[in-house]
C-alpha cells in the first residue's frame, strides 16, 4: 500500500472546522478510511469480535467545549491559567490538534462482550479485561487493513497515555499529520481565539506539539 498520494487539505480541514465529506453508520470517517474499517470489522466477526466505534469525528467545536469546561472548572477551582492548561492536556488535545478532527482515527471497543464501566480503560484491553480478546486480534491483524495503534505502550514516549482503544487510518492520516507539521500553532490558537491562549508560551506549545502530537506511532509519522 502507498502512503505517498499527495492531497489537498485545507487549514478548516486540519483544525477541524471545514465540512468534509463523511461515510459510516453511527460513526463519522473519510470514505476510504470507511471501506477500510468495514472490512477489518467484517474479518474480526468471523472471530467473535464485534468492533463497534464509540468515536470518531470530532469537529472543532466538540473540542473546544471539552476544553472550555475543564477550563472553567478548574481555574474556578483555583488553579493559575498555566497549571489549568498543563492538567487539560494531561488527557484532552487542545481544540484544532486532535486527529479526529481529520476523519481517520477511531475509539474502538468489542460490543460482542458486555460493556464495562469507564469503558475506555487500558485495563480492559489486557490480561482478564473485557476487550482483551478485541485487542489481541487487532495487534495480528488490524495493520493488514490499514490501521495502526496512535498512542503506544511504550515507556519512553510522552505526551498522551497509552490508548489501546485508538486506531488510526494511515494511509490518509499520514498526509493529515504533514500537512499539520506546517501550521503555525502559536499563531492559529491566538486566531481561533481559544480561551486561555493568551497564556500559551512558545516553549509550552513546542514541548506539545513534540510530545503530544509527534511522540506517536512511528509508523504514523510522515
Amino acid at each position: 500500500m502507498s502512503y505517498n498520494i499527495k492531497r489537498t487539505i485545507s487549514y478548516d480541514e486540519l483544525i477541524g472546522k471545514g465540512n468534509p465529506e463523511l461515510f459510516g453508520e453511527g460513526y463519522s470517517l473519510r470514505e476510504e478510511a470507511k471501506k477500510a474499517f468495514l472490512k477489518m470489522k467484517s474479518a474480526a466477526a468471523e472471530s467473535g469480535i464485534d468492533i463497534k466505534v464509540v468515536s470518531s469525528y470530532r469537529n472543532y467545536a466538540h473540542q473546544n467545549r471539552i476544553w472550555e469546561r475543564k477550563y472553567r472548572k478548574f481555574t474556578k477551582d483555583g488553579m493559575s491559567p498555566i497549571d489549568a492548561i498543563k492538567k487539560i492536556v494531561e488527557y484532552s488535545t487542545i481544540p484544532g490538534t486532535s486527529r479526529h478532527h481529520w476523519g481517520t482515527d477511531i475509539d474502538i471497543v468489542d460490543d460482542a462482550v458486555k460493556q464495562p464501566k469507564n469503558l475506555l480503560a487500558a485495563d480492559h484491553f489486557h490480561d482478564d479485561g473485557p476487550f482483551c480478546k478485541l485487542k489481541e486480534w487487532l495487534d495480528e491483524h488490524s495493520e493488514t487493513y490499514g490501521f495502526y495503534l496512535v498512542y503506544t505502550d511504550n515507556a519512553n514516549r510522552n505526551g498522551f497515555k497509552y490508548e489501546p482503544w485508538h486506531l488510526s487510518y494511515k494511509a490518509l492520516s499520514i498526509d493529515y499529520l504533514a500537512e499539520y507539521k506546517k501550521l503555525d500553532l502559536l499563531e492559529m490558537l491566538q486566531k481561533e481565539q481559544l480561551l486561555g491562549s493568551e497564556y500559551f508560551t512558545k516553549e509550552f506549545l513546542e514541548s506539545y506539539i513534540s510530545d503530544n502530537i509527534l511522540d506517536i506511532n512511528p509508523a504514523l509519522l510522515p
